[in-house]
């Protein structure tokens, strides 16, 4: 093990859940309002799963108000208090960029039938 790795280990997260591309999972994450802090929730599409290790982060798609909205997440990141799946869909991409064209109930996807 280089030392790159000795120092990094410590910092990272074993209470996270098995991610995939097309899951809808639940992100909580902290969010600093002046002096204030407090825990908000996005909830939607796992897009893409990127990097590995420290670096992994993930990138989550929903409709908001009619506006489709991304936002990336470093898994690893204390800003993140936990992730929750909430569905497993079924996909056959890594990158689900075609669901950007999609609204509505196009932008649906299957269950996958078994847990992996």
């Amino acid at each position: 093990m280089n030392v790159l790795d000795e120092i990094v280990s410590d910092q990272l997260r074993t209470d996270l859940p098995e991610l995939a591309s097309g899951d809808t999972v639940k992100v909580s994450a902290k969010v600093v309002e002046g002096n204030r802090e407090r825990i908000q929730v996005f909830e939607g599409i796992v897009m893409r799963l990127r990097g590995g290790g420290i670096t992994r982060s993930i990138t989550v798609r929903r409709i908001a108000s009619g506006v489709g909205v991304e936002r990336t997440f470093k898994i690893n990141s204390p800003r993140i208090e936990k992730i929750e799946v909430v569905r497993h869909g079924q996909v056959r991409r890594a990158q689900l960029y075609f669901l950007r064209d999609r609204v509505g109930k196009a932008a649906t996807l299957r269950e996958r039938r078994t847990a992996r």
